[in-house]
């Protein structure tokens, strides 16, 4: 698996709410709860397909979202903007029980969001600096 810069994998390592945005038969946008899986470059999260978001991702996988760091100060902001595919997966619950042992009685539905582009702006390295990763580059 190709690199990731540490200060990508640093911030989403530190982090565990992502805002999801999907397309299907309406735009929709929602909040998830995410696990990393840093071989993979991955997010692991749960949602019903019965949800507008998980109904949509059944019609189209293609989604964007963003992990932010909630901050006042100009100098302190960082988060990353991405985009990938969205998938059932089966082989990411450990990762996600590992992060949230409770969600294992709730049995949820998974799913992998395989990150093929990430940008994160990050003002602790100057204002409005911006680190590219993207799949296969």
């Amino acid at each position: 698996m190709e690199a990731i810069t540490s200060k990508i994998e640093n911030f989403i390592a530190k982090h565990h709410l992502l805002s999801l945005a999907t397309y299907g038969d309406e735009l929709w946008c929602c909040s998830l709860f995410y696990a990393y899986d840093s071989e993979e470059i991955s997010f692991i999260v749960a949602t019903d397909t019965q949800t507008l978001h998980g109904s949509n991702v059944v019609k189209n996988h293609t989604v964007a979202g963003t992990v932010a760091f909630e901050t006042k100060t100009v100098g302190k902001i960082q988060g990353i903007q991405f985009k990938g595919t969205m998938t059932l997966c089966d082989e990411g619950k450990e990762f996600y029980y590992k992060a949230f042992p409770y969600a294992r009685i709730m049995n949820p539905t998974l799913w992998k969001i395989r990150l093929d582009e990430i940008k994160m702006t990050d003002n602790t390295l100057g204002f409005g600096k911006k680190l590219i990763w993207k799949r296969g580059s």
